[in-house]
């Protein structure tokens, strides 16, 4: 299975990506994990995405992509992969639907967590992170919203976005997307 895990920042992604990996048995595809490795290693995009990095610059969308489109050629992600961080926005979405399609392949799940922002700004506070600041939370949020609500249509349109409330424990949770997961495999 090839999927997505979409959520706000403190949604619970990165906690419900350990076991979902796991139950699938795909490998969890993070593309901050894969940035610190790819730069750690340096090979071309990461000597690319370093240099972007150390200017305190976003690093470009094809850039991301390919570094993705190189991860998931590797042989642990032939019966699919979880991504997670990736895609953020629409056009990186159509770049890595091209990605697919030229594998010809497609993703099979775009999973939304929704949460609340005030649950959501609890649950950062509680964090304890240095960063995790009311002022810096509201910023997350609102690019959250500008960037990544435009990414739900796309998908949504597309007939992949599944969305389940992730007010709820852990294992509520995970419920959840395992009955959407069932449903999604059974059709």
């Amino acid at each position: 299975m090839r999927l997505v895990l979409v959520g706000p920042p403190g949604a619970g992604k990165g906690t419900q990506s350990e076991w979902l990996a796991d139950f699938l048995s795909v490998p969890h595809l993070s593309t901050g994990d894969m940035l610190r490795e790819a730069v750690g290693e340096g090979t071309a995009l990461g000597k690319m995405a370093d240099e972007k990095i150390s200017q305190g610059q976003l690093v470009p969308d094809q850039l991301v992509t390919d570094l993705v489109g190189e991860r998931i050629q590797k042989p642990d992600c032939e019966s699919g992969f979880l991504l997670d961080g990736f895609p953020r926005n629409v056009q990186q979405a159509q770049l890595l639907g091209q990605l697919l399609a030229e594998s010809k392949t497609s993703l099979d799940l775009v999973l939304e967590i929704k949460l609340g922002e005030k649950v959501l700004t609890q649950r950062l506070l509680q964090r304890g992170r240095s960063d995790d600041t009311v002022e810096v939370m509201r910023e997350r949020f609102t690019v959250y919203e500008t960037e990544t609500v435009p990414l739900l249509e796309f998908y949504r349109d597309q007939g992949v976005l599944h969305s389940i409330e992730g007010d709820a424990t852990r294992e509520e949770v995970s419920q959840r997307i395992r009955g959407i997961i069932d449903a999604v495999t059974s059709d």
